[in-house]
């Protein structure tokens, strides 16, 4: 079973993935998307799932167009786990 990260071990954590913002009221961590278009957005969302199925760890998302919101937490940890961590910092390296 995955367990939710310490303080020490969440805030070395979020230092490593600095385009991720803590949010509010949940032990959760979320970024936004914006692309050109939904066709781009569509396609980044079909390259997370991908990695996200490998990983066994599926993101809470939506899309709007050309928006897309991804919200990362464990609910088996009840909290942030290293499988978000590492799943964000997959994420970033796809628009880097």
């Amino acid at each position: 079973m995955v367990s939710k990260l310490d303080p020490k071990e969440r805030d070395a954590a979020l230092a490593s993935i600095p385009d991720w913002n803590v949010v509010d009221g949940r032990d959760a961590i979320e970024r936004s998307f914006e692309f050109s278009d939904f066709v781009e957005a569509w396609g980044f969302m079909a390259s997370v799932a991908l990695i996200a199925e490998r990983m066994n760890h599926h993101p809470e998302w939506s899309n709007v167009y050309n928006r897309v919101e991804i919200v990362l937490t464990t609910h088996d940890a009840d909290g942030l786990s290293e499988l978000d961590i590492t799943l964000a910092a997959r994420i970033d390296e796809m628009i880097s």
